[in-house]
């Protein structure tokens, strides 16, 4: 380690003899007469160190010590500087303090406060709208073009392009058109259906390359309360997305013309009108567990006021022999 130059604290050291060599005698000044000193003359003056010596006995003394203990005082500054050194690294190294309930309460509250979370329902969303699909029934016009005559919406269940929704949405089609999340459209068929469920599966002919099936939930462990979406095509207009609650569970529901009774419905109050039937009722986890069939109203307006009915899923699956429940 580079030592800084270290400066004498007097402007001269007397030399100290070797041991071997013997001090010589002090030579007397030549004898002759004292100068005469004049009456009234100033004092002789002293050298400007004897002055500042004088003047300040203690400084004088502590140099004196300094230059004749330079050694040990060497020795003890480094020890000191080393301690010091040895303080600083202990204290960048001591182990962080260890989270408290506080701390963690603080960062959430800073997380709340700074950042835009995205809502429950959006995330859910986010995770369904990929499977799902607009489902168009379709007819031949007079100059053979094709036009659409009623919309429902439908949902991707197998990544083969198994899509489920409601039988009243496609019955008495002359042909069954898709148009995926993408924009891809395609000719679909009918290749079962589930009457006493109001339930059709459909198989579309031509596939998006990154088709993805949505997922799909037990409705075992719903309770009365539980938050969902519903999101579809109402009046043709979407995808849409409305939340809710599940408002009840195991309901029965008649369809308006009275020509069939649907029972162990699940009840929920997501907003839904003509265009959803079909399409999935959604927790927030983004797992399907119902297949959105009709809406309750007193009145021939069919329009929502309130209460909407789902087929719970596990019926759905099993219409196209899936069981995963």
């Amino acid at each position: 380690m580079t030592r800084a130059t270290l400066y004498s604290s007097s402007r001269r050291r007397t030399a100290v003899p070797s041991p071997r060599e013997s001090p010589a005698p002090p030579v007397p000044p030549p004898a002759g007469p004292a100068a005469p000193t004049a009456v009234g003359a100033p004092p002789p003056s002293l050298p400007a160190a004897e002055t500042r010596a004088s003047a300040d006995p203690a400084r004088g003394r502590l140099r004196a010590f300094a230059g004749r203990h330079e050694r040990p005082l060497l020795v003890v500054l480094g020890a000191a500087t080393a301690l010091a050194a040895m303080m600083a690294t202990t204290a960048m190294n001591r182990p962080a303090k260890p989270l408290t309930q506080a701390d963690i309460d603080a960062a959430v509250l800073h997380t709340l406060e700074t950042k835009e979370i995205p809502s429950q329902a959006s995330r859910a969303y986010e995770k369904i709208a990929d499977s799902v699909v607009r489902v168009r029934d379709l007819d031949v016009a007079d100059d053979e073009s094709v036009v659409e005559s009623g919309v429902g919406t439908g949902v991707v269940i197998v990544d083969s392009g198994l899509i489920l929704t409601n039988l009243h949405v496609v019955l008495g089609a002359k042909k069954v058109g898709v148009v995926f999340a993408d924009g891809l459209e395609s000719e679909a068929s009918v290749v079962s259906v589930q009457p006493e469920h109001d339930l059709a599966v459909l198989k579309a002919k031509t596939l998006p390359d990154d088709l993805k099936a949505a997922t799909l939930r037990s409705t075992a462990d719903l309770v009365p309360g539980d938050r969902v979406v519903a999101v579809g095509f109402p009046f043709g207009i979407g995808p849409s997305v409305s939340e809710g609650v599940i408002s009840g569970l195991r309901r029965e529901y008649s369809s308006p013309e009275g020509k069939r009774i649907l029972t162990n419905l699940i009840q929920f109050d997501a907003a839904a009108n003509p265009g959803n039937s079909g399409g999935p009722l959604v927790t927030m986890d983004g797992e399907v567990v119902g297949i959105v069939t009709g809406i309750l109203n007193p009145t021939k307006q069919r329009v929502f006021i309130g209460i909407g009915f789902a087929v719970p899923i596990e019926n759905a699956a099993a219409g196209v022999g899936l069981s995963p429940f």
